[in-house]
């Protein structure tokens, strides 16, 4: 896909806009492999893994293998004042949601598609993993 936009020129909002989509993009595929078929179960599922909450804690969960640049990345989309924030969301995990969104949408961005790739999977199967643990599906 073409890319006509620079990368110094981009906020960390615009690109937790860019990782949101992409992180969607993951967690439905993810769905999808764990044979999940029917619409309204995929819908249901793939909210989990997008919901802010589980957002933040896959990146707490990420946090000791990310690079010092990927964790620049994270601080500054955190960091980021957004307009608007959820009502139903606490304020410090959305913003941690917004830094995992914006580390998703560099790695995108800049073509690291092998560390998107990486980092995606292990968030996945780490949030699959403390699901089982507390018993959800």
């Amino acid at each position: 896909m073409k890319r006509n936009w620079r990368m110094e020129d981009v906020s960390p909002l615009a690109l937790a806009f860019l990782g949101d989509a992409v992180w969607e993009i993951y967690a439905r595929n993810h769905c999808l492999n764990l044979g999940i078929l029917r619409p309204h179960d995929l819908q249901r599922q793939a909210t989990r893994y997008v919901s802010a909450a589980s957002q933040a804690e896959a990146l707490r969960l990420l946090e000791p293998m990310l690079t010092d640049a990927e964790r620049d990345v994270i601080r500054r989309g955190r960091n980021q004042k957004s307009a608007h924030t959820r009502r139903n969301v606490d304020v410090v995990v959305y913003r941690l949601a917004t830094g995992f969104e914006a580390l998703v949408g560099y790695l995108y961005a800049t073509g690291e598609r092998e560390r998107l790739d990486e980092i995606a999977a292990r968030a996945l199967a780490a949030l699959d993993a403390q699901n089982d643990e507390t018993g959800e599906p």
